[in-house]
């Protein structure tokens, strides 16, 4: 430790002292000094395998014959992809709105109440999780223990959920095998990570509605769902794009929930977790980054679109 706190000190004051010369020659080169090494790292840890990665995905799987489009070809029409895709669509449109709703509602019911900070802190709580260690959560959540209904004496169910519908006169589900709603109880628990950041941005907003503006309503004889509906929505409206497409971007990304609790079985994988089971587990290179590139592109029009309502909500 003593070692690597010297090192870092000696690499510190390396840079302080070639910044201190670079400065007598012009603030030009002191720019340069920082930006270089950043572009330089830039080009080799991204640019360079993402130029790579399009260039694989029009090859067949062992990464040695030109095949064209196939690969694309194969992600639009295999029944499997079609599959992966079904299941990126419901992730997008189903775990930010949920998401979002949820975490708008908390800021309004905890906002301004007792114990507002402690309640925050709790409902915040999950994101401070990290997604395998979430998953690894509600998968004892969902635990299933085999049921026979001719069996005299049931096995106590160690899944909390099964418990519960054990306790309602209910049989046991294996809820993560079941399809198609084991998607949906993969999507509860994004919503679940999610919905505290929402709350923690929408009730921010919230906070920063001019106090001005909420007296003229209430004034005019406004309160209750038409203060939330004429007042709050379209004064945080920037904000509440902006936390549904970054959680939109978290879900289109989405692997670690689905690697830990399914491993992509039983009709739960998404593209993410296909790109990586084709390009490590079945050895299908091309197919692999064919799916990262269409990752890609998905991605960047929301991560363009976010950044103009940052700028736009700015400006404001």
């Amino acid at each position: 430790m003593v070692v690597a706190l010297l090192a870092f000190t000696a690499v510190i004051g390396l840079i302080l002292f070639v910044v201190a010369l670079l400065e007598k020659r012009g603030v030009r080169r002191v720019a340069w000094f920082f930006v270089g090494p950043t572009a330089l790292l830039l080009l080799v840890g991204l640019v360079y395998p993402a130029a790579r990665t399009i260039v694989r995905s029009f090859f067949d799987a062992a990464n040695e014959a030109f095949i064209g489009f196939d690969n694309y070809s194969a992600i639009f029409t295999s029944p499997d992809q079609l599959v992966v895709l079904r299941n990126t669509v419901l992730w997008v449109v189903v775990a930010p709105f949920i998401a979002t709703a949820v975490g708008l509602l908390y800021a309004i019911i905890v906002d301004g109440a007792r114990g507002e900070a402690f309640a925050k802190s709790l409902i915040f709580l999950p994101m401070a999780i990290s997604f395998v260690g979430a998953s690894i959560i509600w998968k004892f959540v969902y635990e299933y223990r085999f049921y026979d209904p001719d069996l005299k004496v049931n096995p106590e169910q160690i899944g909390l959920l099964n418990q519960i519908v054990v306790w309602l006169g209910g049989q046991p589900q294996q809820f993560l095998i079941n399809e198609p709603w084991n998607n949906l109880f993969l999507i509860v628990v994004m919503i679940w990570i999610q919905a505290g950041f929402a709350m923690t941005i929408l009730s921010a907003a919230i906070k920063a509605i001019p106090t001005d503006i909420v007296e003229a309503a209430r004034l005019d004889g406004v309160s209750g769902f038409r203060m939330f509906r004429f007042i709050t929505v379209p004064t945080i409206r920037p904000t509440l794009v902006v936390v549904l497409t970054t959680i939109a971007i978290g879900s289109l990304k989405v692997f670690d929930i689905v690697r830990t609790m399914t491993g992509g079985l039983f009709g739960t994988s998404v593209v993410a977790n296909e790109f990586f089971t084709q390009s490590f587990s079945a050895g299908n290179q091309g197919l692999g980054a064919a799916l990262a590139v269409l990752l890609f592109v998905l991605v960047v029009p929301i991560i363009v679109y976010n950044i103009r309502q940052l700028r736009a909500s700015e400006a404001r």
